[in-house]
């Protein structure tokens, strides 16, 4: 019996192995959410982050990032600090654990995706890229 491949079957094995190849090595009080997070507060250094802007980036609740910035706190990731300009506001500010946590988090990314794209011409990998552009577009139509 032949076995009928499925895009959506495919992408989700797909990102299944990333995640575990991703999650080896990891602190075991680090999710994925958490070092996207980190990643995007590392790469938003020069601007003030606050949790309105966690919730815009991630399409989040304001209870579920709540909830998800405060384990962080708790587990030494980041600070809330205030603002001198309205006390209501507390701008998400990365620990250095959570900083020396980002450089092994990217260092495992880029071996990942060294992994992952072995053997593949430059030109295959555009066209993958290309191909996943249409289905995503494609997806976003509904």
């Amino acid at each position: 019996m032949e076995y009928e491949r499925h895009v959506g079957g495919e992408v989700h094995r797909v990102s299944h192995l990333f995640k575990r190849m991703l999650d080896d090595g990891m602190p075991p009080e680090m999710t994925g959410v958490h070092g996207q997070i980190i990643g995007f507060l590392r790469h938003n250094a020069q601007h003030e982050v606050f949790q309105r802007d966690i919730e815009a980036e991630f399409g989040i609740r304001r209870s579920t990032a709540t909830g998800i910035l405060q384990l962080m706190e708790k587990n030494g990731f980041l600070r809330r600090e205030p603002v001198d300009y309205d006390a209501r506001l507390k701008k998400l500010v990365l620990t250095p654990k959570a900083l020396a946590l980002h450089e092994c988090i990217v260092a495992r990314i880029r071996a990942v995706e060294a992994q992952a794209t072995q053997g593949i011409d430059p030109e295959q990998l555009e066209i993958f890229f290309s191909v996943l552009d249409q289905v995503r577009r494609n997806l976003e139509k509904s």
